[in-house]
């Protein structure tokens, strides 16, 4: 294959959203320091929805769109830190509903945020040394969290959903600059899930090990790439966002690092070349793995002129892994996104009070329990549906009967 890339991309990010600030007055948290997350609303988990609903519901309209040619994909990956089962693959039930070919490699990956990336440039390799141009490969982050009020100020940057990234010989949203690109990893607990229903951050330590890593992996890329001028080769860099403000700080560390100017300088290279990646993040929140691919999506939608431009991505998962890449937006690309409609999706969310997602935590914190039965309550659908009966139905998930999951199309 001559160029290898994304060849579509969909994100999932829920019914219902819920206004940062409400949240940080009922935690009763410090709301001078709302701004220093760079947030405005986050995506909330529905009784109806897990991990499979979100991966199916982002993953859908890329397979759909192939018709006929669905059975391309020869391989699925779902890359989660919210699994449904310790051997049992979110994938496997991604690839019942998505009605994909029995002649498809199904698997599961996880290195937190970092998983989707590093099955991404797998991927590309697999394909690069296939002998069939035509085929294809899906990856799916997927991801839910329970996060309570335990977790103080990092509750209100965590999302709800999903991104699809489908990856071929036909890429129409960004060819990848095959063979460039600079890790860095290590051991580390700054986040960590050592139970379903648990989080665990060490804010400080994930802060510094985001950034360490993202000094360490471009200085890797470089070596590949010694002619790179951080300031002037890219002209728009896409991060891993688990909030805006990292962002920020971790673009002002490199411009410190390879371009030093005055803080205006540094701040309007921020708006212009980082920027339009982050309104999506704003929104939303962290979608994990799936985060850097919405803030790729949210560049694409709102930067008019990236036909054709140069981007640096930087992935970082906890843990931790990471990675410095680059590619190529193709012209064509923001039409080509613009008929997933994911901003229209995002903001017909339905907004909820600070009540109401007391009312719906619970849920968040027990849905990756295993529990051999359980039935799950449907009476609300009609208050959240709306957003969804714009795009067609979507799955849903209906109880547990003996461990297995049940689901439905709505």
């Amino acid at each position: 294959m001559e160029a290898i890339g994304i060849e579509s991309l969909n994100a999932y990010c829920g019914f219902a959203r819920l206004p940062v600030e409400e949240l940080f007055v009922g935690r009763g948290l410090d709301q001078e320091r709302i701004g220093n997350l760079g947030l405005e609303n986050r995506s909330v988990l529905l009784p109806w929805e897990d991990p499979v609903t979100n991966a199916v519901n982002a993953a859908r309209p890329l397979v759909d769109s192939l018709g006929e040619d669905r059975d391309t994909i020869e391989v699925l990956v779902t890359s989660s830190e919210s699994g449904v089962d310790y051997s049992k693959s979110i994938a496997s039930y991604a690839h019942r509903y998505l009605g994909l070919s029995p002649r498809c490699r199904i698997m599961e990956v996880k290195q937190a945020c970092y998983g989707a990336t590093g099955m991404l440039q797998l991927a590309a390799g697999y394909l690069a040394g296939q002998g069939n141009p035509r085929a294809r490969a899906l990856v799916v982050a997927t991801d839910i969290s329970p996060m309570d009020e335990r977790a103080k100020y990092a509750e209100p940057t965590m999302g709800n959903g999903s991104v699809a990234v489908l990856i071929s010989g036909d890429p129409k949203i960004l060819r990848l600059d095959l063979g460039l690109h600079g890790l860095h990893s290590f051991e580390t607990m700054d986040t960590a899930r050592p139970a379903p229903d648990l989080d665990y951050v060490d804010p400080d330590l994930s802060l510094l090990s985001y950034l360490e890593c993202l000094s360490g992996s471009y200085a890797d890329y470089l070596k590949r790439a010694p002619e790179t001028d951080f300031a002037t080769t890219f002209d728009h860099l896409v991060m891993h966002t688990p909030f805006p403000g990292m962002v920020k700080a971790a673009h002002r560390k490199l411009m410190r690092e390879h371009r030093p100017g005055p803080p205006k300088m540094i701040e309007a290279d921020f708006n212009r070349r980082v920027g339009p990646s982050l309104k999506y993040a704003r929104a939303v929140g962290n979608l994990c793995s799936g985060s850097i691919y919405l803030a790729l999506a949210s560049l694409i939608d709102h930067e008019p002129s990236v036909a054709g431009a140069k981007l640096g991505l930087y992935s970082y998962g906890s843990g931790c892994a990471s990675e410095f890449f680059s590619g190529v937006v193709t012209p064509g690309a923001r039409e080509e996104l613009s008929a997933m409609e994911i901003g229209g999706r995002i903001r017909r969310r339905r907004e909820i009070s600070f009540t109401e997602y007391e009312k719906l935590l619970p849920w968040a914190r027990e849905c990756l329990i295993p529990m051999a039965d359980r039935t799950i309550d449907l009476s609300a659908w009609d208050q959240y549906s709306e957003p969804s009966r714009a795009h067609g139905d979507v799955l849903v998930l209906t109880g547990v009967e003996k461990f297995h999951r049940g689901y439905e199309w709505r």
